[in-house]
């Protein structure tokens, strides 16, 4: 497929918005993933190249989270470890599909992944202390499962994530938003990885892509630190509502 300037310039407003609330909440390749098909992006390609633009970009706001003390360092690394395997298997697989099978799958679990994301509880704005009883396994629990998600599909993996950490890690929502950056980005990375290897990558729309979400994950980093959690449940419920217009738009008007 041929990349063009107008592709580019949809992909780099897109990818900047999806970066703002992907700071926030999680949930950026909600916006993504639903644009880069209907541009007629392959599958596999939009797997590949939006999770490539959207990890950079993420890496911009875990810093800024990390560096105001909103991210809980003593699960990180058990985090990371076990998101960036489950997300590994799981790209694996789904380069045994075909992406015409591939292209469906996604379009039927993209409504499943809002009302997953609609019906995880309610989220609370008061901030526990750490479990330290059965700390690993709370951890895993969160990164291996989601890390597969992650990296077979991901719409959503973002919020997923922020849910998990501030449902089993009892964290506020602006540190369960900051440590949820560790997590995904070490999911992005493992399906990255496979993806790169077996060659299903738009470079030339990856790294334009890539500055835009940089500059918004940026933004909302800012903004989600100053202004605490109230935005960051909004944005949250904003980006869930944003992907139901878009779907019902492409797939039923």
């Amino acid at each position: 497929m041929d990349i063009t300037l107008t592709v580019i310039l949809v992909c780099f407003v897109v990818f900047f918005i999806a970066g703002f609330v992907d700071a926030i909440a999680g949930g950026g390749g909600l916006i993504t993933m639903p644009v880069l098909l209907l541009l007629g992006i392959p599958a596999h390609y939009t797997l590949g190249t939006g999770k490539l633009a959207s990890s950079l970009g993420s890496i911009t706001a875990l810093i800024t989270f990390w560096k105001r003390g909103a991210v809980i360092k003593e699960v990180v690394l058990l985090g990371v470890i076990s998101s960036y395997f489950g997300a590994v298997i799981a790209s694996a697989t789904t380069l045994l599909i075909s992406n015409e099978k591939m292209t469906i799958i996604m379009i039927f679990l993209l409504p499943v992944a809002i009302l997953l994301s609609l019906f995880c509880g309610t989220l609370k704005l008061t901030e526990e202390d750490l479990p330290k009883k059965g700390l690993w396994w709370r951890v895993s629990a969160i990164g291996l499962p989601l890390g597969f998600y992650e990296g077979f599909f991901g719409p959503g993996a973002g919020s997923f994530f922020l849910i998990g950490i501030h449902l089993l890690l009892k964290a506020g929502l602006v540190k369960a938003s900051g440590t949820a950056k560790a997590f995904n980005i070490a999911a992005n990375l493992g399906a990255v990885t496979t993806f790169a290897s077996a060659g299903t990558l738009y470079y030339s729309l990856a790294l334009p892509c890539a500055v835009a979400s940089i500059l918004g994950n940026r933004l909302g980093a800012i903004y989600a630190v100053k202004i605490g959690p109230t935005l960051v449940r909004s944005m949250l419920y904003f980006v869930l509502v944003m992907l139901l217009i878009s779907l019902i738009t492409r797939f039923v008007i």
